[in-house]
């Protein structure tokens, strides 16, 4: 049950900040199908590893990839769905818990949490760089490209 609130709640704060960055109406219940699958592979690799910088590297790798699909199937531009759907992924509440122990000078915490905020949104950042460098191998090589016969 609560893979199911989960998805519907991240499928809303995508389709939500696709609307506050003026995404086109038409795309955005894709804003939103892109924030739910990064969010969904984030809270399973979560679940299994632990490790919330390796899961978010994955999140944001899912995230840019079905952005390039869904760039490439309604030819707009892929900073479209990949900017509304890597929003569930950042690390505010980290960030927020930085802040908060910095203000109530409890420094060692403090730097714990924004160590953690830092390497969760280095790895987002990964993420998105490793699937844009393996989208454009794999459209360089041909492999995503239709085939025509010349005669």
């Amino acid at each position: 049950m609560t893979w199911i609130v989960q998805a519907i709640l991240s499928f809303l704060a995508a389709t939500g900040f696709g609307i506050i960055f003026n995404a086109p109406r038409r795309m955005l219940f894709y804003c939103g199908f892109v924030g739910m699958t990064g969010w969904l592979i984030y809270s399973l690799f979560n679940g299994i590893s632990g490790d919330p910088m390796q899961a978010s590297f994955l999140g944001a790798f899912m995230v840019a990839l079905v952005a390039h699909i869904f760039a490439k199937r309604f030819r707009t531009p892929m900073i479209i769905f990949s900017v509304a759907g890597i929003i569930p992924l950042v690390p505010g509440g980290m960030a927020y818990n930085a802040m908060r122990h910095i203000v109530e000078k409890d420094y060692l915490t403090a730097i714990s949490f924004a160590s953690g905020a830092f390497m969760v949104s280095g790895a987002i950042a990964m993420g998105l760089v490793f699937a844009e460098v393996i989208i454009q191998l794999v459209f360089r090589s041909g492999i995503g490209r239709k085939r025509v016969k010349k005669i």
